[in-house]
């Protein structure tokens, strides 16, 4: 049976891209260095490669976008965060605790561990009050 295989830095990248996009018309390279704590030249390295591996674009003025594959991973990355976060929440970890465990597991969860976890909350979650 072959490991399940997964690239952290690279959805780290590209989820960060994915988040920055939605408080923002234009994401810059120095916007990811801030969010991750990484160094610009960093950040540029990565940036060309992900560009010649088609999952990001830089258009004339520096601002970046997710191609079709970018997005793809960049989605599935943030979903699994999202949803981690909420189990753990729910569970009685504090929000903060919670969103950093769910950045380091998002990362090393299978995509059928993944999604027994996503089916099982979904099922237990306490509904919404109105």
């Amino acid at each position: 049976m072959k490991a399940y295989e997964t690239h952290e830095s690279e959805e780290n990248y590209l989820e960060a891209i994915l988040m920055l996009s939605q408080d923002r018309q234009h994401v810059r390279a120095i916007d990811i260095a801030n969010m991750l704590g990484f160094s610009k030249p960093s950040v540029s390295i990565a940036l060309k490669r992900f560009r010649e591996e088609g999952k990001v674009d830089v258009d004339e003025k520096g601002s970046l976008s997710l191609t079709k594959t970018g997005m793809e991973i960049a989605r599935s990355t943030y979903e699994k965060h999202l949803v981690l976060t909420d189990v753990l929440v729910a569970l009685g970890v504090n929000a903060y605790t919670a969103s950093q465990d769910a950045c380091r597991m998002e990362h090393v969860l299978s995509p059928e561990s993944f999604a027994k976890i996503k089916e099982y909350y979904q099922k237990m979650k306490p509904e919404k009050q109105s």
